[in-house]
C-alpha cells in the first residue's frame, strides 16, 4: 500500500490514509466534534463487526475501514505519527499502531503544544562584561539549558553567542517531533548570509520552537535568555544528558575564560579596543571594520575552548 503523497496539512486523515479519495479538512483536525469523522467511525464499527460474523459487505461502503487500519499495512517505519498527518511536526514514525493513549510523546505533546511563557530569571551572575543567569546549564559551544519540569528543557544562546555575532536575520530549526542528537547539528543562526550552526546540547525531541524568534530572529540579542529562547526539547534520560554539561561554578570559570580570550583576540589580532569605558559592545563581530564571522566562530563557537 503507497501512502498518498499530494495530500497537504489541510487533507482529512481520513484521505491521508487513502480511505476515502478526497475529503478536505475544515476543522483544523478536532476530529472530536467532526460529524465526517463520526459517521466514518460508526461505518467501519459496522464493518467490522459484519467481517467478524462473516457477513457478506454489499454495500459501497463496505470497503471502508479505520484510517489507523489502513496505515497499520504500512511498514512500521513508514507508519506516520498523526501529530505529522495533521502538519504539526516533521515525518516521525508512529511506534504504537495508533494507540496514542500508550504513547510517551503523544502525551507530552498535548501537554506541550503551545506557547511558553518565560520569565525573566531571579539572579544574573556577571563575568567580565557578561552575563549568565543562576540555574541555568552552559555548552562549550555557547548553547544554555533551562530545566523545565517533566523531562523538558528549554534551549538558546548565550549572552557571549549573542553578542559576538550581533543581529541575526534568519533562524533555522527543525519541526516539532524531531529527534535530536547531542552534539549534531540543532539548530542554525544567519546574519548576512554568514551563517552559524549550534550542536544540540542533549538528546530530545523538539517540542516547540519561538514564534517571536522565528518572525523576528533579531529579537535574540534583546534577551538570549528569556524572550530569546529558541527550542523546548523532551529529554527522555535529563539525568545523564546534564552530565554532559557545566552548571554553577564550572559554566562561571568557563564563561570567564572565554571572555578574557576574546578580550585577548580583539586586541592582538585586529588591533581595536572592544570596550567603551571597560563595558563590550553589543555587536562585537558588526564594530569590526572586515567581517571576521568565520574567524570568530572557528576560534569561540566551535566548543574547542578550554
Amino acid at each position: 500500500m503507497e501512502l498518498r503523497t499530494e495530500q497537504t496539512a489541510s487533507a482529512c486523515i481520513w484521505m491521508q490514509a487513502g480511505v476515502v479519495p478526497n475529503k478536505p479538512c475544515a476543522r483544523d483536525f478536532q476530529c472530536t466534534g467532526c460529524r465526517f469523522n463520526r459517521a466514518m467511525e460508526r461505518v467501519c464499527r459496522e464493518n467490522r463487526a459484519a467481517r467478524d460474523r462473516n457477513r457478506p459487505l454489499t454495500k459501497k461502503s463496505g470497503r471502508f475501514v479505520f484510517w489507523q487500519d489502513k496505515l497499520n499495512q504500512l511498514p512500521p517505519s513508514r507508519r506516520p505519527c498523526i501529530h505529522h498527518m495533521k502538519g504539526r511536526i516533521d515525518f516521525k514514525p508512529c511506534p504504537k499502531s495508533y494507540h496514542c493513549t500508550d504513547c510517551e510523546f503523544d502525551q507530552f505533546f498535548q501537554d506541550q503544544f503551545k506557547v511558553y511563557a518565560k520569565v525573566e530569571p531571579v539572579d544574573f551572575n556577571h563575568v567580565r562584561g557578561f552575563s549568565l543567569p543562576a540555574g541555568y546549564y552552559l555548552t562549550r559551544d555557547h548553547t544554555w539549558i533551562k530545566l523545565e519540569g517533566n523531562g523538558m528543557v528549554s534551549i538558546g544562546i548565550d549572552d557571549f553567542a549573542a553578542r559576538l555575532l550581533g543581529t541575526f536575520d534568519r533562524f533555522s530549526a527543525p519541526l516539532m517531533g524531531k529527534q535530536l542528537q547531542r552534539g549534531e547539528p540543532g539548530f542554525t543562526l544567519e546574519r548576512k548570509g554568514k551563517t552559524v550552526t549550534f550542536k544540540a546540547p542533549v538528546t530530545g525531541v523538539v517540542t516547540d520552537t519561538n514564534p517571536r524568534v522565528r518572525k523576528r530572529p533579531a529579537s535574540i540579542a534583546d534577551a538570549p535568555y528569556t524572550d530569546g529562547w529558541l527550542l523546548t526539547l523532551f529529554c527522555k534520560d535529563l539525568k545523564t544528558e546534564l552530565k554532559h554539561l557545566m552548571f554553577l561554578d564550572s559554566a562561571t570559570r568557563f564563561l570567564d575564560g572565554a571572555a578574557k580570550d576574546l578580550y585577548d583576540f580583539l586586541e592582538a589580532e585586529t588591533g581595536l579596543a572592544a570596550a567603551d569605558g571597560g563595558k563590550l559592545v553589543q555587536d562585537i563581530c558588526g564594530s569590526l571594520p572586515e567581517n571576521p564571522w568565520d574567524t570568530l566562530v572557528e576560534r569561540f563557537l566551535s566548543g574547542k575552548q578550554t
